[in-house]
């Protein structure tokens, strides 16, 4: 297990939907004031919401992720920090 205590991730902007569709907001993260990711979308699924990386569609028509976790932790983290954001 790696360690993440000296990560410091901030929800930088949330932009809520008002459609009723499955992607209910956007979200752009800061990661120790050194990193932006922008994109990552808050979607409800059947078993709950959850936190999506940003996606874009290759030239086969499949979506691939443009930002990918490591690390298993940092993508708990990532979605708590969010989720929360989102709810707030």
């Amino acid at each position: 297990m790696k360690t993440i205590e000296n990560i410091d991730i901030k929800v930088l902007k949330i932009h809520r939907l008002a459609d009723e569709g499955r992607i209910k907001a956007f979200a752009d993260i800061g990661i120790n004031d050194a990193l932006l990711i922008k994109g990552l979308r808050v979607v409800q699924a059947k078993k709950g919401l959850f936190v999506s990386m940003p996606v874009e569609q290759g030239k086969n028509e499949k979506w691939f992720e443009r930002v990918r976790c490591l690390s298993q932790d940092i993508r708990e983290l990532i979605s708590e920090k969010v989720l929360a954001a989102y709810k707030a």
